[in-house]
């Protein structure tokens, strides 16, 4: 049951996000003190204040950015970014783009329930043609984004599709995610219960199905055309590309986190003349 001090709506499908994460963690053995989670602002953006691990919570499409900064200062931590389809495909569009182009060592989980549930229901980039919300009175004009077809576009060597109504499957997803070295994206269907009355939990159920055992990660052209179906959405992980370069190896940059670091007093002096 959900915490009465929790700040979500009965039967949000954040809290079952939540729980995967929270089983996902300590099976994968996680120090707590190692993991650090960033978000944006929303009702997702509020998961990381129910996890024993560091946090920050930033600016609304800004997760990503607060996320590369703490890893490239210590590459030791395992890092998560992770928020909402409004605030990462939407306001955060730029950033998404960017960081797959460069492929940083880190995990991005996105809850998405199609619409923005903090700000009263508008639509979101994801939101299904035709949706019907208190903005768009005569419906969703646009074809929603989608983040599988442009991850892969971009080759991002990571990419995942979820639904909370199977936390199991959910949570072994996240846990490959998390493990895998390099930008990993996890895009999570939870529905809102409030504000979407058409992606609801029995929505998900009949509309998705999972990847078949046969199916070949490595292949990215099937990734392509899986990710771009329509009807039926599938999930699992659509594709998955060992031994890419990130973004901290092409910098050079080593085991010892920033704080660590000294500088000479000579170096410190040149430093001090560039402020004089």
């Amino acid at each position: 049951m959900p915490g009465k001090n929790m700040g979500w709506c009965p039967g949000c499908g954040n809290y079952k996000l939540l729980d995967s994460l929270k089983e996902a963690l300590p099976e994968l053995g996680i120090d707590p003190r190692n993991l650090v989670i960033v978000s944006g602002i929303g009702q997702a953006a509020k998961t990381p204040q129910y996890v024993n691990a560091h946090m920050f919570n930033g600016l609304h499409g800004r997760a990503l950015p607060a996320a590369l900064g703490v890893k490239l200062s210590n590459r030791n931590l395992v890092v998560i970014a992770e928020s909402g389809d409004g605030c990462m495909y939407g306001e955060g569009g730029n950033h998404f783009l960017h960081a797959i182009r460069r492929n940083y060592d880190i995990t991005v989980i996105v809850h998405d329930n199609m619409v923005y549930g903090l700000t009263k229901g508008q639509a979101s980039p994801t939101s299904s043609m035709g949706m019907k919300t208190p903005v768009q009175v005569n419906g969703v004009m646009l074809e929603p984004f989608n983040p599988l077809a442009v991850s892969l576009a971009l080759d991002a060597p990571f990419v995942a599709r979820a639904s909370v109504g199977d936390g199991e499957r959910t949570k072994e997803i996240i846990k490959q995610a998390i493990s895998f070295r390099g930008f990993a994206v996890v895009d999570i269907f939870q529905p809102c219960v409030i504000f979407n009355k058409l992606n609801t939990y029995l929505w998900f159920k009949e509309n998705t199905y999972y990847l078949p055992d046969e199916y070949d990660p490595t292949d990215r052209i099937q990734a392509f055309a899986k990710a771009t179906e329509t009807g039926k959405l599938p999930l699992g992980i659509f594709y998955r590309k060992e031994g890419r370069k990130v973004y901290e190896d092409l910098l050079g940059i080593t085991d010892t986190p920033a704080y660590e670091h000294t500088v000479s007093e000579e170096a410190f002096e040149r430093m001090l003349d560039g402020y004089r």
